[in-house]
């Protein structure tokens, strides 16, 4: 009986298990490209609120890993491998997760920054060809005033 895992185990296990799959599949949608900062910035929310909760389940994790050493002493080497190589797909899968999050994150908040100063250059290229607009549209000067035509020259 000592070889056997506690109920809590095997509801940790479920849990964990079941949060995995769920977050895999929320990291394996699409990535689209936007060009919506509100966008971006709300799925930047999203993969900080699954950071968060992959934060939140270590506990459980930690708790299997331990309970598996605790097994793997008392239990038969036979029972004992199958348990560790559970484990083992397990930690593999959360750090797999783990480092896409951070990719993403990382990735996403580079774009947000670009886009952010390209949005930037864009109203000042704007601002500027409106006063270029206005500028071209002015009345020109008599060709005798040489003053009026150096200043505009000057402009130009």
């Amino acid at each position: 009986f000592d070889s056997l895992p506690p109920a809590h185990y095997k509801e940790t296990m479920s849990t964990i298990l079941m949060w995995i799959q769920q977050s895999e599949t929320k990291l394996s949608m699409p990535q689209v490209v936007v060009a919506e900062y509100e966008i971006m910035e709300q799925r930047l929310g999203e993969l900080k609120a699954l950071q968060s909760s992959l934060q939140e389940q270590q506990k459980g994790l930690n708790y299997l890993s331990t309970t598996v050493e605790d097994m793997s002493r008392k239990a038969p080497p036979e029972v004992s491998q199958r348990y560790r190589s559970e484990i083992e797909v397990i930690l593999g899968r959360w750090k797999k997760l783990s480092a896409q999050l951070v990719e993403h994150c990382q990735k996403l908040e580079e774009l947000m920054t670009k886009l952010q100063r390209f949005q930037n250059d864009t109203k000042t290229l704007k601002k500027w060809m409106a006063e270029v607009d206005v500028f071209l549209k002015e009345e020109w000067p008599a060709l005798g005033d040489s003053e009026a035509l150096e200043k505009q020259l000057e402009q130009c």
